[in-house]
């Protein structure tokens, strides 16, 4: 479920908390992280149930409306298309989101309804939403991409939502966009989805071709490793930034800075190229606007010396 980028900004996060908290026990670091994942699926759910929920909202106002005093024609005859979207209807059928719904007793019901009425009205109005009910092409590929479309194109400035999940966790507020872009993954990946699949795992599994455990081993060893390296790759960064001093450096850069470091020395099954792309690509939306010109140009630089000090041991795939 959630691939190693999701699992590197979690961490990214857990370690900037950690260090602005003024905590000194890894160890409760660590703890945190992992809560803070857990809280990244619940969210992963709510998202779902609120989707889904924005179907039954409808459902519920096509019913009223036929029992208007004196309906219209549109009314006794509604387009029923989103209704019947058949990604809503299988996630709302299946026995396992169910489970997780009913687990944290999600309600969608009173106050809460005024969050799927206002995001409902929104997107009726849209010409998004317009073209895929006027649109004859009636398929599974045809419903999942309204709903894929949705979201990437409303949910980033959705603030009624925002602002209802912020009032639930502080993590909710944190990984709004995280799971935006774990919807769109799993939406995009959905094959053969029926009433009896599981929903994902939190991490991935040997069915998923991964050793067992491998992913939380993977961040516990990141978060613990980064934190061991922190004083040596600081200064490591600041000999190799053009005089800079470290304060002048944005935390988050630093973080992330430490963490590709802490990759290329202590997880020899990583290739270099790839914790690279990967740092570069988190920095463009976790840190200022120049990040991934700096971080693309300081890791290529400490690569080079890294290796040529015998630092960097990849096996493998892993080779420079």
């Amino acid at each position: 479920m959630l691939n190693r980028r999701f699992l590197r900004i979690k961490v990214m996060q857990a370690l900037y908390a950690y260090i602005e908290s003024g905590e000194t026990n890894v160890n409760n670091g660590i703890k945190i992280l992992k809560e803070s994942i857990e809280k990244l699926y619940e969210l992963f759910i709510w998202q779902l149930s609120f989707l889904v929920e924005t179907k039954r909202y409808a459902e519920n106002k096509l019913t009223e409306n036929k029992h208007k005093y004196i309906p219209t024609y549109e009314d006794l005859h509604p387009n029923m298309k989103y209704v019947n979207n058949r990604l809503l209807n299988v996630i709302e059928d299946n026995v396992d989101f169910r489970k997780h719904e009913a687990k944290l007793k999600i309600n969608w019901a009173d106050d809460t309804q005024d969050v799927v009425k206002k995001y409902y009205t929104m997107m009726k109005d849209t010409e998004e939403y317009k073209k895929y009910m006027a649109d004859k092409n009636d398929s599974f590929a045809a419903d999942r991409k309204f709903i894929v479309t949705m979201i990437s194109n409303y949910f980033a400035d959705l603030d009624v939502l925002q602002d209802f999940y912020e009032d639930k966790s502080i993590y909710f507020c944190d990984d709004y966009h995280l799971v935006s872009s774990m919807l769109l993954e799993f939406f995009n990946k959905m094959k053969n989805f029926d009433v009896n699949s599981k929903l994902p795992e939190i991490y991935k599994t040997e069915a998923d071709g991964v050793e067992a455990n491998a992913d939380e081993t993977f961040i516990k060893d990141l978060f613990r490793a980064t934190l061991d390296h922190d004083a040596e790759f600081g200064e490591l960064i600041a000999e190799n930034t053009n005089n800079w001093e470290k304060e002048r450096i944005c935390l988050m850069d630093m973080i992330i800075l430490k963490m590709a470091l802490t990759e290329f020395v202590c997880f020899p099954y990583i290739p270099v190229k790839v914790t690279m792309n990967e740092y570069i690509e988190i920095s463009k939306y976790f840190s200022t606007p120049k990040s991934k010109i700096f971080v693309n140009g300081i890791l290529d630089k400490l690569a080079k010396k890294l290796n040529d000090a015998g630092r960097i041991n990849k096996m493998g795939l892993g080779l420079l």
